[in-house]
């Protein structure tokens, strides 16, 4: 074979793929596949080609031997004969192994339609896998494991731990299989033929598996120190209790051989205190295991409710994302204060004042301030409504908030007198006339008399109730349908602080919801055109609805958006298209969410797609036929001035969700061009002139980020070709005042981490005098692009640089300082005021993301330790339990009817997660004994705090009665149905969250999280430098080099 038809670009141009386009080796090696098949190459040639397409473009071996093993485009009934005989030269030449081998034969192996309902995408295409590869399966088990017996198949401890994992997922697959066969009495699924084929395939799986269990290379890895040698041996036990009956019958002294292995190999790798424990006691022990925590009996302590405690658990719930679900918020509020409705309504409001003055006295009025002012205006009366239905007389809504507000220190929140004094410091906005506009909003409600107010204030007040009264969400949505123009009244209206804003919000989700089921596209752009331009708004939106509440509709009908049959023109749906996924990708990128969290119920879904590879560009080979000449007509249609134009025939040919899905290709085509001198300034100019107009301006902020990581690969003609259309597009004063304010939006957007990029080159280039313009025109849209919780630069070095300790020391003098406050509550003071201002709750997540959970967990337990000695127990235990219970923004889990609604074959994968402070304190809890021994004093805190937790954390009894009042959960007749069934049936349990677990739905070890995590350059946190630092609590060294194979 001819290797010059291998590579057949330019040179430079091919240079640029390698810089820039690892991947693109794979559709060089996917056509060379193509062709040797084709041409029926032997053994031979194909080993003198495959070694210099090897040297040219160098491929992993997980992602080498998928594109052999996978089903070609040609051929989707059987592997080719010819390709064993391949994959001995890779392996002989060690460009695969035996794990890359085991993992592509099982990704498109046909047993998997039994281990997971068939499924397909939005266009009807079925899973990639197939239609019979059994006896394929079988001729590379045999040639596996005689390479095994002879000692040639694995070569390290951790190719052995791997290899066992691999096994342990063959076992189920084929245990699944056998048991479908099983079932399959009438021959339904297949006929005999098949049947003898699979067990043939088992019987060499088997074999395999034999030699696998008694090599040496694998007992070493299995009895070793890795990390994660324990989870290996333990998934492989219980995958051989499942599979040894199913080959009783056909194979008993292999069998018998296997469950030996299994029984007393395995059993001897376990530390001896487990083997004892799990043998020789196991009865006692079990019992012991649930009940030890509940017997230990240890001295009780008064725990007191401090005024941190609740102030900690609604700065963690407002800090990033608002958190405030009203049903988890009145829970915890019944187990802290034990049904005592009056301590609870003062604690609430004393506590939410509280928020918003720190936030205020920490400088972050202009980033939270809206938010916070918002929440106690207009959510927290609402609240209060809802205590107030378990009020009995003598009690009353006013006597309460009349005692908080006797409370609120009047020098964070003055009186209108006091406004207008001339020593006071008038630059602050946030805090003033926020008491009286909640008083108001109180008395909106029905929850204190309007001749009350100015006795509460102790002042005469200037403000009156909103004109039209308290609002009703029918009612506003009703006008909206009926007038669509007041859409935008409606949205405006989000800024008010009358106690109106939750029934508003309300509506406007109500609305998104019916405009999308019926396809009003154009009311929806004008909505989301209008919602787009406000990010302070899209936070106090979350304070009345979940994210997925509000964007699953918007996200099913970009997925299912259909062109009419009887389309006229294409410009306007473009636009509308772009409108809706612009404000989806607002919320995706403020809140750094996944496809999970916003209800997608698909790894197939357009948005899916767009989260997880709208960053990647892809290499020619790679595109189908019509994707290449979708974009090589918008690559004519922007830059060929003679015969190109942007018209209907381009547009009706390509859909936008396969234009958007192209933006990352077509960019970098752009700026391989530019680079290359293969297009001109004024061309360049000319192309990008399009793209600021809004028809297309929505997909900016796909290109936009993927030039942003462009940015840090250090190749100079690209970089500079990025800053020219960075150039083009930032200091671009031309346009509509449509498109000008389009820009702004998606800018607000992606300003964050394009800020990160423009820096990181900056300091490659210090001499570069074309940064700094770039910087200034972004620099109002950095405090609008992100609400993630994440640490900022500045507060970060404060922490880390604090004496004696750093970042752990700075920790604990915010607990000691929440403890001073807790002991001082008569000072009728904020912290602020003791010149002591608690750090955001930033600081905490920063703490669990560097430190790690276990070792935060300990600091607190040591302040707890040294509180208590010191005689401060009561409070100390209040505010380390408020710190475990407290929400974490960067680690919120999907809401519980989502897991009933995804395709279980084929969801998308669930965000990265960390371990929680709660899940390390039980397993602290759980090893008390041993903790007792060397300090019995820690193990009885350990017990104390995790009790304390729980009880804090649990969804009791109470809790609901408390909740019936008037607790609306805007669940659908559906959703509540399907909710509780899976209740009955267990999967949902009494504290709504599922049990089920997710480690099979989808992406196995495919950790894709929110919008920013593509191309590994996460800056998602507000300022924050740790948007990419994941859950890696050891052992993930052993998977380097093989995060290109899908293990699902």
């Amino acid at each position: 074979m001819d290797t010059d038809m291998i590579d057949d670009e330019p040179v430079s141009l091919r240079e640029g793929y390698r810089a820039l386009d690892v991947t693109g080796s794979r559709g060089k090696w996917s056509k060379y596949v193509g062709e040797c098949l084709y041409s029926r190459l032997s053994a031979s040639e194909f080993e003198e080609s495959a070694t210099t397409l090897y040297r040219r473009h160098p491929l992993a071996p997980g992602l080498l031997a998928d594109i052999f093993l996978r089903p070609q485009p040609s051929n989707h009934e059987s592997l080719d004969p010819r390709i064993p005989r391949y994959l001995q030269v890779l392996i002989n030449h060690e460009f695969i192994d035996t794990p890359s081998i085991l993992n592509a034969l099982y990704k498109y192996s046909t047993s998997r339609s039994y281990l997971q309902p068939a499924s397909t995408d939005d266009r009807g295409n079925p899973p990639l896998r197939w239609a019979n590869s059994y006896t394929p399966e079988e001729n590379l088990f045999y040639r596996l494991s005689k390479a095994v017996r002879l000692g040639k198949a694995i070569n390290s401890t951790m190719e052995a731990l791997l290899i066992c994992a691999l096994m342990a997922k063959w076992m189920t697959l084929f245990t699944t299989a056998a048991t479908a066969f099983a079932q399959d009495v009438m021959g339904q699924l297949q006929n005999n033929q098949t049947r003898e084929e699979m067990e043939a395939t088992r019987a060499a799986f088997v074999m395999l598996l034999l030699g696998v269990c008694e090599n040496e290379k694998v007992l070493e890895g299995l009895s070793g120190p890795h990390p994660r040698a324990k989870g290996i041996r333990r998934g492989l036990s219980e995958s051989l209790a499942s599979f040894i009956p199913s080959i009783l019958q056909s194979s008993s002294q292999i069998a018998s051989r296997l469950e030996l292995f299994r029984t007393e190999t395995l059993a001897a790798f376990e530390p001896v205190e487990k083997i004892k424990k799990e043998v020789t006691n196991m009865g006692i022990d079990d019992l012991e295991s649930s009940m030890a925590l509940d017997s230990i009996v240890i001295p009780e302590l008064p725990i007191a409710n401090s005024r941190a405690g609740l102030y900690i658990y609604l700065n963690a719930s407002l800090v990033g994302r608002p958190l405030i679900d009203d049903a988890a918020l009145f829970s915890y509020l019944n187990n802290r204060y034990q049904g005592d409705i009056q301590t609870t309504t003062i604690d609430l409001i004393l506590a939410s004042f509280d928020v918003l003055a720190n936030a205020v006295f920490r400088n972050e009025g202009h980033k939270t301030g809206h938010l916070l002012r918002s929440y106690l205006i207009n959510k927290l009366p609402l609240l209060l409504v809802t205590l107030s239905g378990s009020m009995f007389a003598p009690l009353t809504p006013q006597y309460c908030i009349t005692e908080a507000l006797s409370q609120v220190d009047t020098n964070a929140f003055p009186t209108l007198s006091a406004m207008f004094e001339e020593s006071r410091n008038n630059n602050n906005t946030f805090t003033e006339n926020v008491r009286q506009e909640f008083c108001f909003a109180c008395c909106l409600h029905g929850l204190i008399p309007e001749s009350s107010i100015e006795g509460l204030l102790g002042e005469i007040t200037l403000q009156t109730l909103p004109q039209d009264g308290r609002q009703v969400k029918e009612t506003l949505v009703d006008r909206c349908i009926a007038d669509p123009e007041r859409i935008n009244d409606l949205v405006r209206d989000i800024d008010n602080m009358d106690g109106n804003v939750g029934s508003v919000c309300q509506a406007l989700i109500e609305l998104i919801g019916r405009l999308c089921a019926n396809k009003e596209t154009m009311s929806l752009k004008l909505m989301c055109t209008q919602l787009v331009k406000k990010p302070f708004s899209l936070d106090v939106m979350l304070l009345f609805g979940q994210a997925s509440v509000i964007l699953q509709p918007l996200c099913e009908l970009l997925d299912n958006w259909v062109y009419d049959d009887d389309q006229g023109e294409y410009h306007p749906v473009y636009e509308e298209f772009g409108a809706i996924l612009l404000l989806v990708l607002a919320f995706v990128h403020r809140y750094n969410l996944s496809a999970l969290e916003l209800g997608i119920r698909s790894a197939d879904s357009f948005v899916a797609k767009l989260l997880k590879q709208g960053q990647l560009s892809r290499p020619f080979d790679e595109l189908t036929e019509a994707e290449k000449n979708h974009l090589d007509g918008w690559i004519q249609g922007l830059f060929d001035t003679e015969t190109g134009n942007l018209g209907d025939e381009l547009m009706s040919s390509c859909p936008p969700q396969d234009f958007y899905l192209l933006v990352p290709t077509l960019f970098h085509n752009i700026k391989l061009a530019y680079g290359c001198k293969w297009l001109s300034d004024e061309d360049l100019k000319t192309g990008v002139e399009y793209m600021v107009d809004t028809l297309l301006l929505p997909s900016l902020v796909v290109a936009i980020t993927y030039m942003s990581n462009q940015l840090w690969i250090e190749n100079e003609p690209d970089q500079k070709a990025a800053i020219r259309i960075f150039q083009l597009i930032l200091l671009n004063k031309k346009g509509s005042d449509e498109a000008q304010t389009m820009l702004s939006a998606v800018l607000n957007i992606v300003a964050k981490p394009l800020e990160h990029s423009l820096r990181s080159y900056q300091r490659q280039d210090p001499k570069s005098q074309e940064i700094e313009p770039l910087l200034n025109a972004i620099k109002h849209n950095i405090r609008l692009s992100r609400r993630t919780a994440g640490a900022g630069h500045n507060e970060l070095e404060a922490w880390t640089s604090t004496n004696n300790g750093g970042l752990a020391a700075s920790v604990r003098h915010t607990i000691q300082n929440y403890v001073h406050w807790s002991l001082n509550p008569g000072l009728n003071m904020v912290p602020s005021s003791l010149n002591m201002v608690p750090a955001s709750h930033r600081q905490m997540l920063a703490a669990h993301r560097i430190l790690g959970a276990r070792r935060l967990l300990y600091l607190i337990l040591d302040e707890t330790k040294q509180q208590t000695e010191a005689g401060s127990g009561s409070i100390i235990y209040d505010i380390a339990t408020a710190l475990v219970c407290a929400p974490d923004a960067t680690n919120v889990p999907p809401p519980p009817f989502m897991g009933l609604l995804v395709d279980p074959s084929n969801a998308p994968p669930p965000p990265q997660t960390q371990i929680s402070l709660r899940a390390a304190l039980k397993s602290e809890a759980e090893d008390f004994k041993l903790i007792h021994k060397s300090d019995p004093a820690l193990a009885e805190h350990v017990v104390r705090l995790y009790r304390r937790v729980e009880a804090q954390l649990m969804m009791p009894q109470p809790a609901e009665a408390m909740l019936q009042g008037g607790l609306n959960l805007d669940l659908d007749g559906n959703t509540a149905a399907a909710l509780a069934a899976a209740q009955n049936d267990g999967l949902v349990g009494s504290d709504g969250n599922l049990n089920l677990s997710m480690s099979n739905a989808g992406g196995g070890m495919d950790l894709t999280g929110g919008a920013d995590s593509g191309g590994g350059l996460n800056f998602g946190g507000d300022d924050s430098i740790f948007g990419n630092l994941g859950a890696n609590d050891g052992g993930a060294d052993m998977l380097d080099g093989w995060g290109v194979m899908d293990m699902s």
